[in-house]
């Protein structure tokens, strides 16, 4: 099936998760955050939350500073 990632399109496996994807692109989660379809999804959800034919995901990584 067909999802976006950052405005790219990526094939991925049926019922493929967020936190497969997220291993599947080499990305530490620790250090992301992940929106799906414009809602941000909690880390601790990202082993429960399937993907879906046309899921539109932005991951961004988390910057600190000051």
């Amino acid at each position: 099936m067909r999802i976006s990632v950052n405005g790219e399109t990526h094939d991925v496996k049926e019922q493929t998760t967020i936190a497969q994807l997220l291993s599947e692109l080499g990305k530490n989660p620790k250090f992301l955050a992940v929106e799906r379809n414009r809602e941000l999804i909690p880390r601790a959800k990202h082993s429960d939350c399937a993907l879906e034919e046309g899921d539109e995901l932005e991951i961004v990584t988390l910057v600190g500073g000051g």
